[in-house]
């Protein structure tokens, strides 16, 4: 059932895309609205343009946009009827009713009823059940209190092949329903079988409290030590954080990054809410712009092996670009925060996190590892990394600070380094603008995604003119629809948009162009806004719309051979052939 339109008017009044997005960005203030860096691409340079007037946001680098709906069905990983009422909530608005009468809506709500029963039935099975036994030993060996336990809901998943889809059938849940939230897997003959066996469980909660997927770690005997949902409608583990649910609500502004989750479980035990982990993965451009929303600064706190390392080093990076000040825990006398903190306690894991290294001097460490410093050979490749670690840090007090420490530990002038460093910041400024500019054209440039607009160049411009017309003169729908019929269209988006843009203006007078998300994909709501954000400063008044109609007619009339060049009226022929100009 569509949702009425004077309620998404109230809906967008009550909920500025601006206020909207500055809780995920940070906002400065252009002439015509905001711009910012993109939240859903990584750049240095703010391509994401915020129209305040109009309501809409467009990113010229990764071609994204849309109204308040279609940002909150990106940023949250929302479907549209979801992402509408997570706006209802937030501004206190009751939904219509019958607006959740929706098939995928109706599917995700079932996967999340199946999570929340199945969690329920891990849980009690560890804490009420015989069969929990080993769970329960496993968890006493780890030192997790009985609070712990239930503040994250864990669980043992029992020794058995069909012990949890015999139960949940008995609740009511289908064996198709089962497999879909992958709770179940499909056997060589056809049948299910549990995917958790003789595992504790760990459930993944999102931030509105819903369980949304699961993880599971052997105790004994073989498999993966860790086995984790994958992806569903509900869950992406790309995009999710373990245990954020609880640390979006700590009052430091700072994010403790562990390795895994009983390396959460033990930090947040300990007094630490701050705690978050990946899913089974390295950590995702995508999560490290999730934390950036909670935090300033990110302590990484991997295991000291060289795996953990490793994965150090990445993480460095991708909170780096997601504009994260990041800092790195050096452990002595154990593995990992879970040991560290069992053998020395939470106070002394305090001064770890209050006295790490910033993120940089990690890097200049590892800039040491196999080279001979005592050699000329290795001091100069020594040098090369430093320049090349230094030349990211973005302060120049900070780098100066940092030119001046390694130039006096090798006794070689400063200027000579700082030379070296900005040498490389300036070549690196010039290829991320040529990328950026590269990047920008890929993903605003029609070309390489519609050949109309290389074959015909003016019917294409015409179409995108009179869609931003239409947009900005609803009243002139009526006629506009009666001299161009939608077949005159060349790109079949385009048609589209059109016919559903004209049939929604007579049927509603307030209706506006950004309100298709309902019909469109949010990547499609981003081609739509692309169309108005190239328009914007084209003055497009009737006599303009009216060329773009005759163009549009001509060029259908050319193609299907029913009246060539030569018949054309002399106005008509120069009114096509000053947009073919004007198109170049």
């Amino acid at each position: 059932m569509p949702l009425p339109d004077d309620f998404i008017y109230s809906l967008k009044q009550n909920n500025p895309i601006e206020s909207v997005m500055s809780s995920y960005v940070s906002l400065k203030k252009q002439s015509r609205g905001y711009v910012c860096l993109c939240p859903f691409h990584s750049e240095k340079t703010p391509s994401c343009h915020i129209n305040t007037a109009e309501g809409y946001f467009h990113c010229f680098g990764c071609g994204v946009g849309g109204d308040v709906i279609t940002f909150i069905m990106k940023a949250e990983n929302l479907e549209y009827i979801e992402a509408v009422k997570f706006l209802a909530e937030r501004s206190g608005m009751a939904m219509p009713e019958d607006a959740a009468n929706n098939d995928f809506s109706r599917k995700k709500s079932r996967i999340l009823e199946i999570n929340r029963c199945a969690a329920k039935f891990f849980n009690q099975i560890l804490t009420k059940s015989s069969d929990g036994e080993k769970g329960r030993r496993y968890f006493s060996a780890r030192a997790l209190s009985p609070k712990t336990i239930i503040k994250y809901g864990l669980g043992y998943a029992p020794d058995g092949w069909h012990v949890l889809s015999d139960y949940m059938k008995t609740q009511g849940f289908s064996e198709d329903e089962l497999v879909e939230a992958n709770l179940c897997g499909i056997g060589k003959n056809g049948g299910i079988y549990d995917q958790f066996r003789d595992r504790v469980i760990f459930p993944i909660i999102d931030l509105r409290g819903n369980v949304i997927a699961f993880g599971g770690r052997i105790i004994d005997g073989t498999g993966p030590k860790y086995l984790n949902s994958s992806d569903t409608p509900v869950f992406k583990k790309s995009r999710n954080l373990f245990s954020l649910n609880f640390a979006k609500n700590s009052d430091e502004k700072r994010l403790i990054l562990a390795e895994g989750y009983m390396d959460v479980i033990s930090i947040n035990q300990g007094g630490f809410e701050n705690v978050v982990a990946t899913l089974g993965t390295a950590l995702t451009p995508e999560q490290a712009r999730l934390m950036s929303r909670y935090a300033d600064e990110v302590i990484i706190c991997y295991d000291s092996d060289g795996a953990g390392q490793a994965a150090t080093h990445k993480a460095i990076n991708l909170l780096s670009e997601a504009g994260v000040k990041t800092k790195v825990i050096h452990m002595e006398g154990a593995k990992d925060p879970d040991e560290y903190i069992k053998k020395f306690g939470s106070k002394r894991f305090r001064q770890l996190l209050d006295n790490s290294q910033g993120a940089v001097n990690f890097e200049l460490e590892k800039s040491r590892e196999g080279i001979d410093m005592e050699s000329d050979t290795g001091k100069i490749e020594y040098l090369k990394k430093c320049s090349q670690v230094l030349a990211e840090i973005a302060s120049p007090v900070d780098r100066e600070v940092y030119i001046s420490r390694i130039a006096k530990e090798q006794d070689i002038p400063k200027e000579v380094l700082k030379e070296q460093i900005e040498s490389i910041i300036r070549k690196r400024k010039k290829s991320a603008e040529k990328t950026e500019e590269r990047n920008i054209r890929t993903f605003s440039s029609e070309r390489r995604e519609a050949p109309e607009a290389v074959m015909y160049p003016a019917e294409y411009k015409s179409e995108c003119g009179i869609i931003a017309y239409l947009a900005h003169n609803p009243d002139k729908a009526g006629k506009i629809s009666e001299e161009l019929l939608p077949e005159y269209f060349v790109n079949d988006f385009h048609r589209q948009v059109y016919v559903r843009l004209l049939d929604k203006l007579k049927s509603s007078a307030d209706f506006d162009i950004l309100s298709l998300q309902s019909e469109f994909s949010a990547d499609e709501m981003g081609r739509i806004t692309a169309i108005l954000s190239k328009n914007r400063e084209i003055e497009i008044d009737e006599h303009v719309a009216g060329d773009y109609v005759r163009t549009l007619k001509n060029g259908y009339l050319q193609r299907t051979g029913t009246a060539p060049a030569a018949e054309m009226s002399d106005d008509d022929f120069r009114n096509y052939a000053k947009n073919i100009r004007n198109s170049k």
